[in-house]
């Protein structure tokens, strides 16, 4: 449990649940916001699996997991975009433009170490190994109680949910067999799956192709058959480019009114018609701008979008390192990777095996053994889905609510969780991934710490409003 003594109570308490990039993130702000003359602070970084700095993104260790955008654009701190390079030439890390996960792991645990260092004493900022499951009030001098798993609790005046993107969801009954890992990023899941047999992995996207690097490295005879409904590999990073400006798309030079989605595709299509061997410039001169276009487009055009356009603008999107993608073509090439257009109907546990039944797009369907199924899907669409005991309580209770597409929490642009009825918190607030509904692209770095930078400026202001007693989160 946190307890602060006596002389720190008097200092505003902010509770960040989640140890990954969202949650470090904030810390990282808050605290050189302290630095730079605000009221101190102290921070208590709450992360259920100890990967304080780390997360689930940053944690693994396998060097040919790569960062699938340039150190360029990594930075963690908003206003100052040399920062991740400078860390890396000081810290003599070797890099192609895409660094490892894992050096971008350790850059960001440095980084939140300096900012506590320049913040002390007067700032400090606590990593707490716990699962938050209840934020409830009148707690003694602050306004929140969390509860913790593990019977304790953290009295906080502020909490901010950094709790990532939902978990996947397995698209078809799975048997409670240790064969099926739901989690690949889970400390130590992928090890078991490193024993030569065939691996069926659920998924085409980036952590499907960092899914098969692994098991693949690991044995020279494993075999990973990738599956999913369009069978769409993410592009790769041609070369390193600056974005253009995206003034040639007619939607941006309008007064902000409404849009429709057809007419936007047409526009993007246009573009790229135009210019078909820019079209890394052209998304990456886009997507500062998907945010507010989502938010012009109906929640009927949005539904649409997530259900027939996404994954085209995903794999356009999230794109491969070169040095993953060289990876992915030799595995390809050598028939160590075969990817599948269609969808896993049944699964069933055979003694060493796992039968599983593939229905193609085409409409025939095929019977695997595998010795591994792997969920790579990515984030759960649905956040009412959740298994999270903290989302789940305070759906219970009214405390917060899914945005209408129920991709993520309902909040204000500020970050603010909406309750039931509608109305903003003024002590729990949220960023990144939990934002998808709102803004859509919320989920990478340069929009994250955005929201982080623009967080702890109001973090700072509503952590010294006094408490008023009685009052509930």
């Amino acid at each position: 449990m946190y307890s602060p003594d006596q002389h720190e109570s008097r200092r505003p308490v902010i509770a960040v649940i989640g140890g990954g990039a969202s949650g470090t993130l904030t810390a990282i702000h808050l605290l050189r916001l302290a630095a730079a003359g605000r009221p101190p602070v102290r921070i208590a970084l709450i992360d259920a699996g100890g990967r304080h700095g780390l997360g689930q993104a940053y944690s693994t260790t396998h060097p040919g997991h790569l960062l699938n955008a340039t150190a360029s654009t990594m930075s963690a701190v908003a206003g100052d975009p040399g920062q991740l390079l400078r860390w890396a030439t000081a810290n003599r890390v070797a890099h192609d433009g895409f660094l490892r996960r894992s050096d971008y792991g350790r850059y960001l645990r440095d980084t939140l170490a300096e900012a506590a260092r320049r913040a002390g004493p007067a700032s400090t900022v606590t990593p707490v190994t716990a699962q938050a499951v209840r934020i409830g009030g009148c707690a003694p001098r602050h306004r929140l109680r969390l509860h913790l798993a593990a019977d304790g609790h953290i009295d906080a005046d502020i909490a901010v949910l950094a709790v990532g993107s939902p978990a996947p969801g397995a698209p078809c009954p799975v048997p409670d067999s240790p064969r099926y890992i739901a989690d690949p990023w889970a400390p130590g899941a992928l090890r078991p799956a490193g024993d030569g047999r065939p691996v069926i992995v659920l998924g085409t996207g980036l952590t499907a192709m960092d899914v098969a690097i692994a098991v693949t490295d690991a044995h020279p005879r494993t075999v990973v058959h990738a599956v999913s409904r369009h069978a769409l590999l993410p592009r790769a990073h041609r070369r390193p480019a600056e974005p253009g400006r995206a003034t040639w798309l007619p939607a941006l030079a309008g007064p902000g009114g409404p849009v429709r989605l057809g007419e936007l595709m047409w526009q993007v299509r246009a573009a790229m018609s135009d210019r078909p061997e820019a079209w890394e410039e052209i998304m990456d001169a886009l997507r500062p701008h998907v945010p507010r276009l989502w938010q012009r487009l109906s929640i009927a055009d949005r539904r649409v979008f997530l259900r027939h356009v996404a994954r085209y603008w995903e794999v356009h999107r999230h794109r491969m390192a070169p040095d993953t993608a060289r990876r992915v073509s030799a595995l390809l090439g050598t028939g160590r990777l075969s990817v599948h257009a269609g969808q896993v109907r049944a699964v069933t546990p055979e003694p060493g095996v796992l039968r599983v039944r593939i229905e193609h797009a085409a409409g025939d369907s095929a019977e695997h053994a595998a010795g591994w199924l792997i969920n790579a899907t990515g984030p759960d669409g649905d956040i009412t889905r959740t298994g999270n005991p903290l989302l789940r309580d305070l759906f219970d209770r009214g405390l917060a609510r899914p945005d209408p597409l129920r991709l993520g929490l309902d909040a204000t642009p500020s970050g603010a969780l909406l309750d039931t009825s509608g109305r903003p918190s003024g002590t729990l607030f949220t960023l990144g991934p939990p934002l998808r509904g709102l803004w859509y692209e919320t989920t990478a770095i340069p929009e994250i710490r955005t929201q982080a930078a623009a967080l702890a400026l109001r973090l700072t202001a509503a952590a010294l409003v006094p408490a008023r007693r009685g009052t509930a989160a």
